[in-house]
C-alpha cells in the first residue's frame, strides 16, 4: 500500500510539474484562432469530399475522386511529399450503378432500399413474388429447398420499432464531462483485474455461438438462393432504421478471388415490417426491381493519402507529429460525419498552418486512411510499413522519431477534450495546451480509452495516439453508416472549432522541446489479435 501511495503521489507531482512547465505560444494561438474561426475553408473541403466525390467505399471511384481532390488541394497549399501511398492489398472496388424497388401488388408503393456493398446486381427489370423464410436454424431452412427460384426473400424477423422521446442530437453535459475527467485508469490488458470471470466467459461463448448460428443459417440461405435462382434477399436496417433513415453496411467479402455476393437489399423498419405483415397474412406481394452494380479489380492495392510540412529545426526536423482521419465511407450516404468531417478538419489544419507561414521544428504529416470501415486497414498498413509490426514489436528507425498522432473520427460534434488512452504522463501537457480553448468548450482530459478508430493503430505499437472527445450530436441515432450521413448534417461552427483546436495542439507538439511521453512498448501480439 505504501508503494502504491508513493507511486500515485509521484504521478500527481509529475503531472503538476508538466502543466507548470509547458510553454504556450499565446501570440500564435491567437493567430490560429483567427485563421481557423474567421477564414475557415473547412466546409468547402467537406463539400468536395461529399457532394462532389460521392460515397467513398475503399477502392471505389468515389474514394479515388476524393483522394485526387485531397492531393490536389494539399499541393496547392504547398505541402510536400503528397502522394497516394500503397499499404498492401485490399481487394475489389464496388459501386452502385442503379437501384430501384417497388411493390406492384396488392397496390403500388415506392420502396426506399439500399443494396449492401460488394453484392451483385440483377439482369434487367425483374418482377417477383415475395417469399417469407420462417426458419430458425439451418435444419428448418432445408424445408425451403426447391422453392426459391424467381423469388425475392424476406426473413420472418419483424423489427421491434419503439418510439423514442429523446432528441437525436445531444451535447455532453458538464456532469458527463466531469465524470470523464475523473475516470480511473483502466487496468493493463492481461492484469489480474482485467481477467474474465468464468461466468463472463460462458456468457461471451453463448453469445458467440448464437451469433455464429445465425451467420451459418444466413450463409446457407444465400447459397441456396444463388443455386436455385432466387433474385434477392431483403434485410432490415435494424431498430434504428426508421423515419427515412436506413443504416446499411457490409454485404460480404471483397477479396480478389471471392465471388460476387448474393444481392442483399436493406429496407427501413416501416417498409420491411409492412411487406412482412402482408405476406404472412396470405396476401400475395409482388415486387419489381432493377439493380446494377459494378466491380473494380484492375488495382487491388489499398491507398492512403499522405502529405507533410517539413520540419525546419536542424535537430528535430526528422521527428514527426502526425494527424489523420479516415477518408473512406460506406455506400448509403456520402460519409459526411463518418468521416468527411474528420478528413476535412485535418486538411483544414494543414491549410491553417501553411496560411500562417508557420515553420515547424518537427515535420507535420497528415494521413487520410482507406479501409478503416473494414478494420482500420489503411492506418494499420501504414504503421506496419513504416513504424513497427505489432506481431513482433520490432520498431523501425522512424518509430523512435515519432512524437504523436492525433485523430478525428466521431462525427460533426465539436471537440470537448481528449482521451489519454491510458497515457497518464500526457495529462498535464494536454490540460495546458487546451486551456486557451475553455471558451470554446474544449478542456476535458480523461485517462479513458476509446476505440474503433485509427489512433488505435499507433497506440498498438507503443506510440502516443489520441482521439478527441466530441459531442455525439446525431452520430449513433441518425448518421453513422446511414443514408442520412450527408453534408446537411454537418455543423459548420463545430468543424471550425475542431480545426482550430487541433491546429493549436499540433503546433505545440511540433514546437515542444521533447517528444510526447510514451507508454511502455506492448508485448508482441499475433495478427488479428486484440487491439490490432
Amino acid at each position: 500500500m505504501k508503494k502504491s501511495g508513493f507511486t500515485l503521489l509521484t504521478i500527481i507531482f509529475s503531472l503538476a510539474t508538466q502543466a507548470q512547465t509547458e510553454v504556450l505560444d499565446t501570440a500564435m494561438i491567437r493567430r490560429i484562432r483567427q485563421e481557423g474561426l474567421e477564414r475557415s475553408q473547412v466546409m468547402d473541403i467537406a463539400f468536395q469530399l461529399t457532394d462532389v466525390s460521392g460515397n467513398r467505399l475503399t477502392n471505389s471511384p468515389g474514394y479515388m475522386r476524393a483522394a485526387q481532390y485531397a492531393m490536389q488541394q494539399m499541393n496547392s497549399w504547398g505541402l510536400q511529399s503528397v502522394q497516394l501511398d500503397p499499404w498492401g492489398e485490399f481487394g475489389k472496388g464496388w459501386e452502385l450503378a442503379k437501384s430501384y424497388l417497388a411493390m406492384q401488388a396488392p397496390y403500388y408503393k415506392a420502396l426506399q432500399m439500399y443494396p449492401k456493398t460488394w453484392t451483385s446486381g440483377i439482369k434487367g427489370i425483374k418482377t417477383a413474388s415475395l417469399l417469407v423464410i420462417s426458419a430458425k436454424d439451418t435444419s428448418a431452412l432445408e424445408a425451403y429447398r426447391g422453392q426459391l427460384k424467381g423469388k425475392i426473400l424476406i426473413m420472418d424477423q419483424p423489427v421491434n420499432y419503439q418510439h423514442s422521446f429523446k432528441p437525436d442530437a445531444v451535447r455532453y453535459t458538464d456532469d458527463e464531462l466531469d465524470k470523464m475527467a475523473k475516470a480511473s485508469p483502466t487496468p493493463t490488458r492481461g492484469g489480474a483485474n482485467n481477467r474474465d470471470t468464468a461466468a463472463q466467459r460462458r456468457m461471451r461463448e453463448q453469445m458467440s455461438a448464437r451469433g455464429g448460428g445465425a451467420q451459418r443459417m444466413m450463409a446457407l440461405l444465400k447459397e441456396m438462393a444463388r443455386s436455385e435462382g432466387a433474385i434477392a434477399l431483403l434485410s432490415s436496417g435494424g431498430s434504428r432504421s426508421h423515419d427515412g433513415t436506413i443504416f446499411a453496411q457490409g454485404g460480404g467479402s471483397y477479396k480478389a478471388k471471392d465471388p460476387e455476393n448474393f444481392p442483399d437489399w436493406v429496407l427501413g423498419a416501416e417498409d420491411y415490417n409492412s411487406l412482412l405483415r402482408l405476406a404472412k397474412s396470405g396476401i400475395p406481394v409482388q415486387l419489381e426491381a432493377e439493380v446494377k452494380t459494378k466491380f473494380y479489380s484492375g488495382d487491388l492495392q489499398g491507398y492512403n493519402v499522405i502529405g507533410e510540412i517539413p520540419g525546419t529545426d536542424p535537430v528535430l526536423k526528422e521527428e514527426v507529429v502526425m494527424i489523420g482521419a479516415h477518408l473512406d465511407s460506406w455506400q448509403a450516404g456520402t460519409g459526411a460525419t463518418d468521416n468527411a468531417s474528420g478528413s476535412a478538419v485535418m486538411m483544414e489544419v494543414m491549410r491553417i498552418i501553411k496560411a500562417l507561414g508557420i515553420q515547424p521544428k518537427r515535420t507535420i504529416r497528415i494521413g487520410l486512411w482507406s479501409g478503416e470501415e473494414q478494420g482500420l486497414l489503411g492506418s494499420r498498413g501504414y504503421v506496419r510499413k513504416y513504424l513497427a509490426d505489432p506481431s513482433n514489436m520490432q520498431p523501425q528507425a522512424a518509430h523512435q522519431k515519432f512524437s504523436c498522432y492525433f485523430n478525428i473520427d466521431n462525427g460533426t460534434g465539436k471537440i470537448r477534450g481528449i482521451y489519454l488512452q491510458g497515457n497518464e504522463a500526457c495529462a498535464g501537457i494536454f490540460s495546458s495546451w487546451l486551456s486557451p480553448f475553455a471558451d470554446l468548450g474544449a478542456g476535458t482530459v480523461t485517462i479513458s480509452n476509446t476505440g474503433g478508430t485509427d489512433h488505435q493503430s499507433f497506440d498498438a505499437v507503443g506510440l502516443p495516439g489520441f482521439q478527441f472527445i466530441q459531442d455525439p450530436i446525431e452520430y449513433d441515432t441518425r448518421t453513422h453508416h446511414s443514408n442520412m450521413d450527408v453534408y446537411d448534417h454537418l455543423i459548420a461552427e463545430d468543424l471550425k472549432q475542431m480545426a482550430t483546436v487541433v491546429a493549436s495542439l499540433v503546433y505545440q507538439a511540433a514546437q515542444r522541446d521533447q517528444k510526447l511521453p510514451r507508454k511502455p512498448m506492448p508485448a508482441p501480439r499475433p495478427a488479428g489479435g486484440v487491439g490490432f
